[in-house]
């Protein structure tokens, strides 16, 4: 029911796009959908390949069907546009004035229900923004699974492989979940087929590259500015020798980032603890609080077990979506090389 009505909702995007698309450019536009190919980019698998035609020139796309856009998305966007062998067209519910700029000059195309559009496969250009929408798409109410909690959960599966089939209570002992709120988030993500019951043989996480893909952009806006427990500032290039301990702390972000490739100069200086070890923390690394300060601290929120394979760093999945939530171009490199290196073996299918 719940994939059903998903897939409703981009089929009434998609269908009322193509209509203001053509109802607002100045030529006869026909787009017509493909058979889909099993080959995509890393880690990212859009909804359809469909066929242009504008004025004699025809055009493959693969066709990417949102209800809403946000930064984090954008980069992935970029991300892997290049490695694509079409170029990617955006169907989007809306695309405001600011964003359809944003995106003009990030060279990702789009149309949209409100006929705005943006179409650059030379000869053929088309840029129009401004228009409002006038029609209300329906949208499927934001399930439990990505919502905090959900995210909290979903983030120990594709962390921790068979994770899944724990007990419920230990899910919720290791999320720091309500056990009643594991039920209902572990029957979500059935219905939405990223869980699969395999009867005797328990759980098998399934589509993880999708839900990877979709617990990376929803991570920086529903969970991570719930978990910020302060700004602060430091002496110069403090932390460049600073070696944390695993079960109190650890480095996330860019400082994370540099430390996995060598690649990236941090700017902000991105830290993992308990609000228990907020303060040692801060005295033992003289820091300040400053709200404009260069080191921002969040509080944990997964409890380590086990083997801690990176040390003091977080897990790689979550500093690609510490670097996706920047909103900075300049990470989008170091993410794609943590991806390489680091995830794509986690989220391959079997």
């Amino acid at each position: 029911m719940d994939r059903r009505t998903n897939r409703d909702t981009q089929e009434e995007i998609f269908r009322l796009a193509i209509e203001a698309f053509r109802k607002n450019i100045q030529a006869q536009a026909e787009i017509e959908i493909l058979a889909e190919e099993p080959a995509f980019a890393m880690g990212f698998r859009p909804d359809r390949r469909v066929r242009m035609m504008i004025q004699g020139k025809a055009m493959v796309y693969y066709a990417e069907i949102k209800t809403t856009i946000t930064k984090p998305y954008k980069l992935l966007l970029l991300m892997h546009k290049e490695k694509l062998n079409y170029p990617l067209l955006l169907v989007a519910k809306y695309v405001n004035a600011q964003m359809a700029e944003q995106l003009r000059l990030d060279g990702i195309e789009f149309i949209d229900t409100a006929g705005n559009a943006f179409i650059n496969q030379p000869p053929t250009y088309i840029f129009l923004k401004g228009n409002k929408p006038t029609e209300d798409v329906r949208t499927a109410p934001l399930k439990r699974a990505f919502k905090p909690a959900g995210l909290r959960i979903i983030y120990a599966f594709l962390c921790n492989p068979g994770f899944e089939n724990k007990t419920y209570r230990e899910i919720a002992g290791g999320t720091d979940v309500a056990l009643g709120t594991v039920g209902w988030i572990m029957k979500e993500l059935k219905d939405l087929g990223f869980l699969l019951d395999m009867g005797k043989r328990g759980n098998k996480l399934t589509e993880r590259e999708n839900l990877f893909q979709r617990w990376v952009t929803a991570y920086p806006e529903k969970l991570r500015p719930k978990l910020i427990l302060g700004r602060y500032r430091g002496e110069y290039g403090w932390w460049q020798l600073k070696k944390l301990d695993p079960l109190e702390a650890q480095w996330g972000g860019e400082v994370a980032a540099e430390k996995f490739t060598h690649y990236l100069k941090p700017e902000v200086i991105t830290i993992y603890t308990t609000t228990q070890q907020l303060n040692q923390l801060l005295l033992g690394n003289r820091l300040r609080k400053d709200p404009e300060g260069d080191v921002e601290i969040l509080e944990r929120f997964w409890k380590p077990v086990g083997k801690l394979e990176y040390e003091d760093l977080v897990h790689p999945i979550l500093v690609y979506a510490d670097l996706l939530a920047t909103g900075n171009q300049r990470n989008i490199e170091t993410a794609k090389m943590i991806y390489e290196q680091h995830i794509i073996r986690l989220i391959r299918e079997d």
